[in-house]
């Protein structure tokens, strides 16, 4: 199995950035997909972005598309999330996950991902 572990969250001021990064260790990293969700107090944990195990295809949820970019470095077993123009409704518990899929699928699914970390809170001030 692999272990994820998130890092970078904090506070920022609407229309600021922030980057969130994910950091892997266990089995071969490269055979995973690695997903971005979050969760707001009371709702329900959503998905945000997907890379495959490559690097060579991503998805994104609407909400942030445009906004949000999902980077990864295989030699180094990171994940990255960058987030710009960043609004007070992004605020959340951000997770990282990952599963391992065929090289070209990118799965979008909580219910695909069986590897979590313990989460990175983002909060954005208005």
């Amino acid at each position: 199995q692999v272990h994820v572990v998130e890092s970078g969250g904090g506070l920022v001021q609407a229309g600021g950035s922030l980057r969130l990064s994910c950091a892997a260790s266990g089995r071969t990293f490269s055979n995973y997909a690695v997903a971005w969700f979050r969760q707001a107090p009371g709702k329900e944990r959503d998905f945000v972005g997907a890379i495959n195990r490559g690097g060579s295809r991503t998805s994104y949820a609407d909400a942030v598309e445009g906004r949000f970019t999902i980077s990864r470095d295989n030699a180094d077993n990171t994940v990255s999330l960058q987030m710009n123009s960043l609004k007070p409704e992004d605020t959340a518990v951000y997770f990282c996950a990952a599963t391992n899929v065929d090289i070209y699928y990118v799965p979008t699914r909580r219910s695909e991902y069986y590897y979590w970390g313990q989460g990175a809170q983002v909060t954005v001030s208005s």
